[in-house]
């Protein structure tokens, strides 16, 4: 019926129309695919391969992780001017004037993301009927990557280079689009976290 942040407030806050608030939450992800794993490479001293010698001691003692993740956008829900309906405390939706929404999957001005001829504003003193949170944003695939290696300084005391990626692949993670039904980019997505590939280089001193 809302999402519980502490201050719950509803969609549609008319006792008539307190059902259709009925949906899945605004934090729902449906389907969430997380995968991790760490490596040591198979190089220097005790390993199989490169045990003795100058090449071992350059290759050996590293050590690869990472994470791989797809999951579900977020639901949000189209909304339109709540002029005519004239009742506080609530939020308008749109009419949904086709059965179906298509999603057509563009990206930036002019490439809407669902069909906007899907919606049209509310003219009639009544709520749309389009319910809450009907549509999803764009899923999110995300890639980290990190290479460390571990240098024995003496028998308590060990330093760590830490080489880190976040975003290894740079993939724009996209936010929802204009919900708006009024505005004039309806349905386009405009916007994107600010999570842009990072690398970080630190050292760790282990005593």
């Amino acid at each position: 019926m809302a999402d519980d942040d502490g201050r719950v407030g509803l969609l549609f806050n008319y006792p008539p129309a307190i059902a259709r608030n009925r949906a899945v939450a605004g934090f729902d992800i449906p389907n969430n695919f997380q995968i991790g794993g760490v490596y040591e490479l198979p190089f220097g001293p005790g390993k199989m391969y490169l045990q003795h010698g100058v090449a071992g001691h350059v290759f050996g003692g590293w050590q690869l992780n990472g994470t791989f993740a797809v999951y579900s956008g977020l639901p949000f829900t189209v909304t339109a001017s709540g002029t005519s309906l004239n009742a506080p405390n609530n939020t308008q939706t749109a009419d949904q004037v086709l059965p179906t929404v298509a999603q057509l999957g563009g990206i930036g001005p002019g490439h809407p993301y669902y069909d906007p001829n899907a919606y049209a504003p509310v003219t009639a003193v009544r709520f749309g009927t389009s319910g809450r949170n009907t549509l999803r944003a764009p899923m999110t695939i995300n890639t980290n990557l990190s290479i460390f290696r571990t240098f024995p300084i003496n028998e308590r005391i060990h330093l760590q280079f830490r080489g880190e990626s976040y975003n290894l692949s740079n993939t724009p993670h996209f936010l929802a689009p204009n919900a708006n039904v009024s505005a004039g980019n309806f349905l386009v997505i405009t916007s994107a976290n600010t999570d842009q590939r990072q690398f970080r280089f630190a050292l760790k001193l282990s005593f």
